[in-house]
Parts: C-alpha cells; structure tokens; sequence
C-alpha cells in the first residue's frame, strides 16, 4: 500500500514538474515575438542607413548624413545633446 503511494507521488511530481518546464520553454518563445512592420523600425533597415538625408537640400548640417543619422541628430537637439567635441569640451570645463 506504501509503495503504491510512493509511485503515485513521483508520477505525480514528475508530470508537475516537466509541465512547469513545458509552460517556461513556451512561454519564453511566446514572450519575445513582437510583431512590426518591417519598413517602419528604422533601426533594423539596412536602406535607411545608406540613404541620403531628405533634408540634406535644405539644411547644410545634414549634408553628408543618412536618413538614420538625421533622426538620431534631431533626436539630439531636441535633447540639447552636444553636437561636436568642442562642446563636450566646454560641458566638461563648465562643471
């Protein structure tokens, strides 16, 4: 009777614990599928790295620059990043 209780018991601890490792192994492939349009994550885009500027008719700073480039320098600005080295420089002096 014990060593009936005894085979219950691991049969039953192993299908717990080979399902806890089943739902961990789905659950971690599941969790890192995130759907987006391909041509929309420019981080990922080979073309939008070789890409002259848009703005580079307009706007002499952006001659020269891809169209990666030009969002992260305007992502820059916007933040008041410093552009060039002489202005980390002066940053550097300041405090």
């Amino acid at each position: 009777m014990v060593r009936k209780n005894i085979n219950k018991l691991v049969f039953a601890g192993t299908a717990f614990a080979g399902s806890i490792v089943l739902f961990n192994s789905l659950r971690k492939n599941n969790g890192k599928r995130v759907w987006v349009y391909e041509d929309n994550d420019m981080r990922n885009s080979v073309s939008v790295d070789r890409e002259e500027s848009v703005n580079a008719q307009y706007d002499h700073a952006e001659k020269g620059l891809t169209q990666l480039d030009s969002a992260h320098r305007s992502e820059w600005q916007a933040n008041a990043f410093p552009q060039t080295h002489r202005e980390l420089e002066d940053l550097d002096k300041d405090r």
